[in-house]
């Protein structure tokens, strides 16, 4: 592996604003991202109470099906003891989701690492599942790169109901299908027989979505000692009783910071990132796996269609005695995050950035404090073939997202086509065209009456003179068909739908080249959270 750093123009306001230190900004957040900050952090934590030793019991249930290791062991042993953690989270997708949801939890743990070091105490590194959504929709797909182009391969069964991940039974012989379809996609290597396998195997022993993105996080990270929880997982749950209690009586005071801090996120040009209204509970209802949200109507909360109608006291007691029948929206589960977990930094990406800088005054409602947010790290993995390619037209990473891949094709195809050719065709056109001009003027002083004929005979030429043509560049193109696919295979790595790779491609199709230890090499490197894009070398 070769580590280099590049510089991205940042097309995110809000990102480029928190990187620069925008004091604007900064005033959404309680903490400025700096190492003073972080020491600031950890006394306050220090000075909260926490069910660290429950916390630890629960994820260790948690993950005592998939495998604990001797590294995962340790983290639990040092959270039951005190220790504060680091977070991030993603969606149960799969393989995994797209790649920068390994890139997370590789920022997750780095980060864990070095804090670490510079607080002279163990900080544990925990990913938080969000088991609990329901758009199947975003996490039931990948994609891979099929005779070049981009191939969406999805599970395409679907649930009747808005059930969440962690409820929705997967049917295992079509996933195993779709799987098998992804790696032939990959193409054959010497790990590809072994990956595949560990992924069937997985797959076999779980029955949601969730269990088996977990089964294979756990496979890639355990050695990292990466914590896992399902934020659907009613055993946490039931350690959220309380705070789900706090939420309600704390209702409509969220709703209406929120909605104002929104308004003046808004005013300064940072945009709406969750349309917040002061009447959402933001909070679900669960019913036999499906959630419904909940709204403040008079004195009841109930979900948009009123199937589900509760008095605030009757919510209450669901939060007391039966706590799996809630869950959290985008506003609640950072704050029921912060009361769970000791979180020393949370991890997200931009999008994240945007809905917790709303949040500031929803956590001060509840006497607490916002983590430090720490942007997750980018990366774009680089194969040696795409190396060599790269080499050989003298580009970098950034000419090709800025589009130079894609100019260098136009261009060099307007500089392989036969201009010869071409025309020889117009010429041969424009001679067709005068003959059938002076047939017409002879038929018309013969007071012949064959004007829609003779135009449907000259439509019929110029078609065939524009198949011709065609059929000749296209030949043109096939003659150079290596070239202009090295272009294309360009594009398609490094900047796939003019999207950055990461939010594209799974891991495992990096695996399938680089090899399983991809990850525990990656987590080796270097890296660490800072205004950065990473290119790695394979």
């Amino acid at each position: 592996m070769r580590l280099e750093h590049i510089e991205i123009p940042v097309n995110n306001k809000l990102l480029a604003d928190y990187w620069s230190g925008s004091e604007q900004l900064l005033s959404f957040f309680d903490y400025k991202y700096d190492d003073v900050a972080f020491k600031t952090r950890h006394d306050y934590l220090k000075s909260k109470h926490y069910y660290s030793k429950e916390l630890s019991n629960v994820i260790r249930q948690y993950m005592e099906p998939f495998g604990i290791s001797k590294k995962v062991e340790e983290n639990l042993t040092a959270l039951a003891n005190g220790s504060v953690a680091v977070v991030g989270g993603q969606q149960a997708g799969i393989l995994t989701g797209p790649l920068y949801s390994v890139h997370k939890a590789i920022s997750v743990i780095l980060l864990a690492k070095e804090q670490s070091v510079k607080l002279g105490e163990k900080v544990v590194p925990i990913f938080w599942i969000a088991g609990e959504d329901h758009d199947l929709d975003e996490i039931n797909h990948t994609f891979t790169i099929v005779n070049g182009s981009i191939k969406k391969r999805s599970y395409s069964e679907r649930s009747k109901l808005k059930t969440m991940a962690s409820t929705t039974r997967i049917n295992k012989e079509e996933l195993k299908s779709l799987i098998s379809t992804i790696f032939i996609d990959y193409g054959e290597t010497e790990y590809t027989h072994d990956l595949y396998k560990d992924c069937i195997k997985e797959l076999e022993e779980s029955e949601t979505f969730t269990d088996f993105f977990a089964r294979l996080m756990n496979d890639l990270f355990n050695t990292e000692g990466l914590l896992m929880i399902d934020a659907a997982y009613e055993p946490f749950r039931g350690l959220e009783s309380d705070s789900f209690v706090k939420i309600i009586e704390n209702n409509e005071q969220i709703a209406k910071v929120v909605v104002e801090k929104e308004k003046l996120l808004s005013g300064a040009g940072f945009g709406n990132p969750i349309d917040a209204s002061l009447e959402n509970a933001n909070l679900f209802y669960v019913q036999e796996g499906e959630r419904f949200l909940l709204e403040r109507s008079e004195n009841f909360y109930q979900d948009a269609s009123g199937f589900i109608q509760l008095s605030r006291e009757q919510l209450v007691e669901v939060a007391k005695n039966n706590p799996e029948k809630l869950s959290n929206n985008v506003v609640t589960r950072p704050l029921m995050q912060e009361m769970m977990i000791p979180v020393l930094a949370f991890v997200g990406g931009p999008g994240e950035l945007a809905y917790w800088a709303t949040l500031k005054d929803a956590f001060h409602v509840l006497d607490l404090k916002m983590p430090i947010l720490a942007p997750r790290l980018n990366i774009t993995l680089v194969e040696r073939k795409i190396d060599q390619l790269l080499s050989t037209y003298q580009l970098s990473i950034l000419d090709i997202i800025n589009g130079k891949a894609k100019s260098l094709k136009s261009k060099y195809i307007d500089s392989v086509q036969d201009t010869e050719a071409r025309q020889q065709l117009e010429t041969l056109n424009l001679l067709v065209k005068e003959q059938y001009k002076k047939l017409e003027a002879h038929l018309e002083t013969q007071n012949i009456e064959l004007q829609a004929l003779v135009d449907k005979n000259k439509q019929y030429h110029e078609k065939q003179f524009e198949y011709l043509s065609r059929k000749i560049e296209q030949q043109v193109l096939i003659k150079h068909d290596k070239t202009i696919r090295q272009f294309e295979l360009l594009q398609l790595e490094i900047y796939p739908n003019d999207s950055l790779q990461e939010r594209v491609y799974n891991p495992f199709q990096y695996m399938n080249y680089y090899g399983p230890t991809l990850i525990q090499d990656l987590c080796s490197l270097p890296l660490e959270i800072a205004n950065k894009h990473y290119v790695i070398h394979l």
